[in-house]
Order: structure tokens, then C-alpha cells, then sequence
């Protein structure tokens, strides 16, 4: 038998500007308090989620101009081309 193989975790987005709005969303990552609290409980997919919420946010808030994340098959990878994970 083969063994599985196992994917490695998503890396957090956290980029140490801690600083919680009025949204409780955090302004350096744009994580909600409860997404950064789940973090450590979550799988790769609910992480991806979470990422794709981050850009969301990102974007509505200005941080960001009209950029798409690009898709790879292992997750999202930054605007610049380095992996997310």
C-alpha cells in the first residue's frame, strides 16, 4: 500500500500588523477576530476560504486595485507570484 500524501498546511496571512478596525477585522491580514481564532482548527479548503474572504475585503476596502488572485493547483498564490502556502 501506498501512503498518502499529505498536503502542507495553507500558510497564515497574518503579516504582524496586528490592528483590529471597527468591523473587528484585523488591517494587516483583513482576518475577522473568529477567522483568526479558527485558524489553527482549520483545514486547507476552510483556509482557502478564508484567504479568498481576506482579498475580498481587500478589495472593498481599497487596500487593492481590481487585482484577481491567480489559482494554482495547490491554493491561491499572491498578487506578486509567490506562493500562499
Amino acid at each position: 500500500m501506498s501512503e498518502a500524501v499529505r498536503e502542507r498546511p495553507v500558510a497564515s496571512p497574518c503579516v504582524s500588523i496586528c490592528a483590529l478596525d471597527e468591523q473587528d477585522v484585523c488591517t494587516g491580514c483583513q482576518r475577522s477576530v473568529a477567522e483568526i481564532g479558527a485558524w489553527g482548527r482549520m483545514n486547507n479548503a476552510e483556509r482557502r476560504q478564508v484567504l479568498e474572504r481576506c482579498h475580498q475585503r481587500a478589495l472593498a476596502a481599497g487596500l487593492i486595485i481590481g487585482a484577481e488572485p491567480r489559482r494554482v493547483a495547490n491554493g491561491l498564490v499572491r498578487l506578486g507570484g509567490s506562493p500562499l502556502i
